[in-house]
């Protein structure tokens, strides 16, 4: 895995606006995985990259129903949080390769839960690691974003 970029923000705001440029450079079939412990701020650059794809609803994080699908901007984009799923069978069972087929961009967090998805799809993958920075404040990040070498 090769780091290509590496970055800090201070507020959701940031965050999400960092999205929105990571979402800029998308195209059909990349599939990015976000990594940070709960509450980091995977859904806000999700958000800010919807944004750029042209997806105008309000973006929340897929925890209860796993995948959160926009179809209306200019790509679409399926949104994943694979946080209650612990095999690659489950991640067949919601037709994560039928959605993988699609022409669309791929956000999913937690992919650890699922070992095998870098491997299977690691020529597809960007790997978005959002980490908190310190303790002084509850939104100052520190983002590395990698892909694999090719």
């Amino acid at each position: 895995m090769e780091l290509l970029l590496k970055f800090q923000t201070n507020s959701e705001t940031e965050t999400s606006n960092l999205g929105e440029k990571i979402g800029s450079i998308l195209k059909p079939g990349d599939i990015v995985t976000l990594t940070g412990d709960l509450g980091a701020g995977k859904t806000h650059f999700v958000a800010g990259a919807a944004k750029t794809l042209g997806i105008s609803d309000y973006i929340t994080s897929p925890t209860f129903t796993i995948v959160n699908e926009y179809s209306q901007g200019k790509i679409p984009m399926y949104h994943f949080d694979l946080y209650r799923l612990s095999s690659y069978d489950d991640l067949l069972d919601i037709g994560f390769e039928e959605y993988a087929d699609k022409a669309a961009v791929m956000f999913v967090e937690w992919p650890d839960c699922v070992q095998e998805l870098e491997k299977i799809y690691k020529n597809r993958i960007l790997q978005v690691k959002i980490m908190r920075r310190d303790e002084i404040s509850p939104t100052r990040r520190d983002i590395e974003i990698r892909r694999f070498d090719k």
